[in-house]
């Protein structure tokens, strides 16, 4: 049996994130109170769904949502019954969105929506705040934080199927996330490495335009012996030490390499990675953030 539980605040996207679970194959129940799951998983394990279209190889597959519509009791006991879950040996894994406050503000504005915190002497955003505080503990217990500030609905679907869904085997996911450093440190990231010491594609006219996909370069970068020896040095890192964080029971890891725009030294340097560690690990994903914009 696998157990997935989304949470965090009111706008992250936490209804995308269900439906696309409901979407593969996962029963899905929302603004489930956490006193009630011990009880739902024993009914599961014992009754599993008789529906053959929901069959997986890890058996039935659960996904609930609790947020800040839960009761502040129920919600204050939920990392406790999660980690009871846990100690039982049932595989549940913590999502948990989030983006930032001005973002939340916006989509809140469009759609016109009232806030579950909010009443006559609350503001929008001191329900935020009060939402994040209410929830600090579920977000420190989360095996995967997603930012879902720069990502459309699409993206946020695709994003939650290949790290969640798409997490075939009980070994730790890994994701190589370029980024650049003027549009900020990705949230979700585990392990960050600044590239922004390397020579500069971005300064060479012909370049400027491309990416660090494209050959030409590709073949700048590698030209550089600073780029070798940077890519050996991270790649030394990783090798020592992401198999400590696969022992300690980690589902996810993001590694986050970032330069200045995010176009050219991160994204090359993420590929060179992706294809070092994919022979390591068996669950390996991309994203370049800022090709996403």
């Amino acid at each position: 049996m696998r157990l997935v539980i989304i949470s965090g605040r009111s706008g992250s996207g936490k209804s995308s994130a269900l439906q696309l679970l409901e979407d593969v194959g996962f029963n899905c129940i929302d603004n489930l109170p956490a006193s009630l799951l011990p009880e739902l998983v024993r009914r599961v394990r014992e009754h599993p769904p008789a529906d053959e279209t929901r069959e997986a190889p890890d058996g039935p597959r659960l996904a609930l949502g609790i947020d800040a519509r839960n009761l502040w009791q129920d919600v204050q006991q939920a990392p406790r019954v999660i980690g009871q879950l846990r100690e039982s040996g049932l595989q549940c894994d913590v999502i948990y969105l989030d983006a930032r406050s001005p973002v939340l503000v916006q989509r809140f504005s469009e759609t016109r929506r009232k806030h579950p915190l909010s009443d006559n002497r609350t503001h929008l955003l001191e329900a935020l705040n009060r939402e994040k505080e209410l929830l600090a503990p579920l977000a420190a217990m989360a095996d995967l934080v997603i930012d879902t500030s720069s990502l459309s609905l699409h993206q946020l679907r695709d994003l939650v199927k290949n790290r969640v869904v798409g997490k075939k085997s009980p070994g730790m996911a890994i994701l190589f996330q370029s980024f650049g450093f003027k549009h900020g440190v990705p949230v979700d990231a585990d392990l960050v490495f600044d590239l922004r010491c390397l020579p500069n594609p971005y300064w060479v006219a012909e370049l400027r335009q491309k990416t660090g996909q494209d050959p030409e370069v590709v073949e700048f970068l590698r030209a550089q012996p600073e780029t070798d020896a940077m890519e050996r040095d991270i790649t030394n890192f990783l090798q020592h030490w992401l198999p400590s964080y696969q022992q300690s029971n980690r589902s996810y890891t993001c590694v986050a390499v970032g330069c200045t725009g995010g176009r050219h030294r991160s994204v090359y340097m993420v590929e060179q990675l992706a294809k070092t560690f994919a022979v390591q690990f068996d669950n390996v994903q991309i994203r370049h953030r800022e090709q996403q914009r």
